[in-house]
């Protein structure tokens, strides 16, 4: 941990204007909100969901990462109506904007929710309907990030790129590939992000979390990805971030997310300085606040405590995230001039 750190690295991380680009659904939920819901419908947590702290998680082998999904997946039972839907937006709103966020992508499988909303379109505009809503109420900037499951057939991924491409006018900026990348090949999904590419779209594949720099460069070579949902595994490959950068590829790095899952022993072994002094452009990101116990400013007091970022070097993160976002122009440049504000000031 870094201990020389200059005196004038005293400004509020939370007064920063920033974009988040890595944020789960479910994942997003406050705790407090998952208990209420869990009473509500009978359902059971176990201890690692109710007991009030962050589980202790360790996703590097298969059993951890089954235990994980485990996890999420009761917690994603406890969305049952369209009410929980739009509570959860609206919460999760709430805290961005509470941390600073002036645009939030926030990602979601509408097929998980679709068995209890009346089948995937009625769950698909129930979430959009929840999203415009809240950014309405709160003043955050907000788009949806339509993601597949990774697990599943590539046949789903296509259904599901069509279904995000219809809703473009609606809401939905990109498309992503989530869940274990240690489970098949990038190149599978290719038709999936073509479809979605060719909609207009953004290409953000997960990659580099679980699996080496290797499953980045199948990202950007098979599905042509636009962003890089984590990426930090790149660290690992000098040309990959030559690559990286030289494509202005964003990498939506989140580093409470990779100690807690065991990508990386302690905070100061994430490699952002790696990423950062290489020219890739990042996007810090919480991922899933409600199983690491950590938002979206706590990653930038992270990099400030644990990798010695300068106030100028976290503003240009929080800049790097605002450009690497769907966020349109107006938009994009009153968050950039609020970062300049934030430093100036």
């Amino acid at each position: 941990m870094r201990q020389d750190l200059p005196m004038e690295s005293a400004r509020s991380v939370r007064l920063l204007p920033k974009a988040h680009l890595h944020l789960h659904f479910t994942g997003s939920m406050r705790s407090g909100t998952l208990l209420e819901l869990a009473e509500k419908y009978g359902v059971h947590l176990p201890d690692a969901l109710s007991g009030g702290e962050p589980p202790r998680l360790r996703a590097t082998d298969e059993r951890g990462w089954f235990r994980f999904q485990r996890l999420y997946d009761i917690a994603r039972s406890c969305l049952r109506s369209a009410e929980d839907i739009q509570r959860l937006v609206l919460e999760a709103a709430e805290e961005d904007v509470r941390d600073g966020s002036g645009w939030l992508e926030i990602q979601v499988d509408p097929t998980s929710y679709a068995p209890r909303l009346g089948g995937l379109i009625p769950a698909m505009e129930i979430i959009l309907d929840a999203v415009e809503t809240a950014s309405r109420e709160t003043g955050l900037g907000m788009r949806v990030l339509v993601a597949a499951n990774r697990t599943k057939h590539p046949l789903d991924a296509r259904t599901l790129a069509r279904l995000a491409v219809r809703y473009a006018d609606r809401g939905v900026v990109g498309f992503g590939l989530s869940n274990d990348e240690r489970r098949g090949f990038a190149r599978d999904f290719d038709r999936a992000f073509a479809i979605a590419r060719d909609g207009g779209l953004l290409a953000a594949p997960h990659g580099g979390e679980l699996s080496g720099p290797g499953s980045v460069r199948d990202c950007l070579d098979d599905l042509d990805a636009g962003r890089i949902g984590h990426g930090v595994r790149a660290a690992e490959d000098p040309r990959l971030l030559r690559k990286l950068a030289e494509r202005g590829v964003t990498c939506e790095v989140c580093p409470s997310s990779n100690v807690a899952l065991g990508v990386y022993e302690k905070p100061e072994d994430v490699p952002l300085r790696t990423l950062f002094d290489a020219g890739v452009p990042m996007a810090l990101g919480a991922d899933d606040p409600l199983l690491f116990g950590s938002r979206l400013a706590d990653q930038y007091e992270l990099a400030r405590a644990h990798h010695g970022f300068t106030d100028a070097e976290l503003a240009e993160l929080a800049r790097q995230s605002v450009r690497g976002s769907a966020a349109p122009e107006d938009v994009e440049g009153k968050l950039l001039a609020g970062i300049d504000d934030w430093l100036a000031g």
